[in-house]
């Protein structure tokens, strides 16, 4: 009873000891314990009051911004104002009840959802336990990095220099498809004869650089996946361009005065450097400066007027620069030091079929394949395409988009390319759906399509059929309906990280396995 009344003597002692009004709970219970002072013959004590008001001043400071308006409120209120007397109130309430009905923060009931904190703590435990793979691997390795060797990658002979040669040659296609589609737009050619010459154009794209990885002894493998990965976009680059020219034709024959660019793709807004940049009509697209613009910009969709940027960021630029440099010395650095030693010492538990081995190792190569492809990921979709794109002016930037939040297969795989995805999406999927076949057939194509281009793409330079690069997309097809079907929300990310960090270790190991058998097998 003493220690309220010494708590409640800092309040009341300010405060006349005849209230009026009717006589609210909390005016009475000021009025008594200001006649118990009184009646005690004296003042409160100072010592109790001082040491209170303190333990309040303390307590008002912890509870943030809401008591200290509170206080400063009652303050500014005559002493008798229904106001403070609530103010008071709400006092005491605050102290007799700090428990509400609530979730803890873990719960997913809370929805709580800042996990900054947590998130940094992964980024430190990540990095740490990675510095000590990669110190060990120094103390037992040695320093293998050597930017010298990387030439040898490339080149066998100095003076052959077979995949910058095929790259030279592919201007050939690029004009052998501008000047097909100049005689369409003229009508000196025929529908049917512009259809055949674009086939065969296409053809040989597809065929002339595997027959010349596959007879000149002297390409490299990473040379060939240079010079093929070169003409596989040009493929799907010229065929976009024959598409887009002849939806243009189309809409001429259909007596359309004018093309605007919503005719060659959907409609996207006017960038602030269409002013400086002219639009075109077709066939006023069909010049070398319009073909070859295509040709460099980081897209696989043609259109008769591409967005752009009003002008060139020369910091930005540099700073792209930059990171496509560091990270590409860094790509080398990892790939000699880390990589290269894990999977040599991974081939005799794959020749003896060691199981336990074999898992160990993939395990142990999965840590550097994962981090050495998510550095590509940022090196290619955001350092050299926005580079390109800012010295280009080429205003659609949307090279990704958040695939990292995937809760399902079909979203990665739409989302971590978005040049194919577009591509893809209105050169094929759309097309075949057009043509009646159901959506699943559709993207069961889709998949078809890109697990032939990723065999293309490893198998010829490696000048080695064995069909793992396409088992390994075809496989997404049945994981994307398993994912979809019984696994959703984090479960779902989590299925899509794990087919990442596991899946491609497996194949590398595969091809390098076959790779070592079929040239170093004497040796081995």
């Amino acid at each position: 009873m003493s220690d309220r009344a010494e708590m409640r003597g800092p309040v009341t002692r300010r405060r006349r000891t005849t209230i009026s009004g009717g006589g609210s709970g909390a005016a009475a219970v000021k009025q008594a314990n200001g006649n118990k002072w009184h009646d005690a013959g004296g003042k409160a004590p100072h010592h109790a009051a001082d040491t209170k008001t303190k333990e309040v001043s303390r307590h008002a400071s912890k509870n943030g911004k809401m008591d200290r308006q509170m206080g400063t409120s009652e303050q500014q209120q005559p002493p008798g104002s229904p106001r403070r007397q609530r103010s008071v109130e709400e006092d005491f309430n605050q102290r007799l009840s700090c428990h509400v009905l609530q979730e803890s923060l873990l719960s997913s009931a809370s929805g709580y959802s800042n996990y900054r904190g947590i998130l940094n703590w992964c980024v430190v435990m990540l990095v740490l336990s990675n510095a000590r793979l990669f110190l060990e691997n120094i103390i037992k390795y040695g320093i293998l990095v050597d930017p010298i060797q990387v030439v040898s990658l490339f080149l066998k002979d100095p003076y052959s220099w077979p995949a910058a040669c095929l790259i030279i040659v592919s201007n050939v296609f690029i004009l052998a498809a501008l000047y097909t589609e100049r005689r369409l737009a003229v009508g000196t050619i025929s529908k049917r004869t512009g259809l055949i010459l674009h086939i065969f154009n296409l053809t040989s794209l597809l065929i002339f650089p595997a027959a010349t990885i596959l007879t000149v002894t002297s390409m490299t493998p990473v040379g060939g996946v240079l010079s093929l990965g070169i003409y596989t976009v040009l493929l799907l680059k010229l065929y976009s361009y024959q598409d887009t020219n002849k939806w243009c034709r189309e809409i001429r024959k259909a007596k359309a005065k004018r093309l605007t660019r919503s005719y060659s793709c959907p409609s996207v807004a006017q960038s602030n450097g269409s002013a400086v940049h002219p639009h075109v009509s077709y066939p006023g697209n069909l010049t070398h400066r319009d073909m070859y613009y295509f040709v460099f910009a980081p897209t696989l969709c043609y259109q008769l007027n591409f967005p752009r940027s009003p002008r060139i960021r020369k910091s930005f630029l540099m700073r792209r620069l930059f990171e496509m440099l560091f990270f590409m010395q860094l790509l080398v650095g990892l790939i000699q030091q880390w990589m290269v030693p894990t999977i040599q010492n991974s081939m005799k538990p794959f020749q003896e079929m060691d199981f336990s081995r074999m898992v160990e190792r993939l395990l142990k190569l999965a840590v550097p394949n994962h981090l050495i492809w998510l550095i590509f990921f940022y090196w290619f979709f955001h350092s050299s395409m926005n580079f390109v794109a800012e010295l280009l002016q080429f205003g659609d930037r949307e090279f990704y988009k958040d695939w990292w939040n995937s809760e399902s297969v079909t979203y990665f795989w739409s989302n971590w390319n978005i040049p194919v995805h577009k591509w893809c999406l209105r050169h094929f999927y759309k097309p075949v759906l057009r043509m009646g076949v159901n959506k699943f057939l559709a993207q069961t194509a889709v998949f078809l399509m890109s697990a032939f281009f990723h065999e293309y793409l490893v198998s010829v330079p490696l000048k080695m059929f064995r069909l793992w690069a396409f088992m390994g997309m075809m496989a997404q097809v049945p994981l994307a309906w398993f994912v979809g079907r019984f696994l959703n929300g984090n479960y779902g990310n989590a299925a899509v990280w794990i087919s990442l960090i596991i899946g491609q270790p497996v194949a590398v190991l595969m091809y390098v396995h076959d790779y070592y058998v079929i040239h170093h097998g004497s040796t081995t």
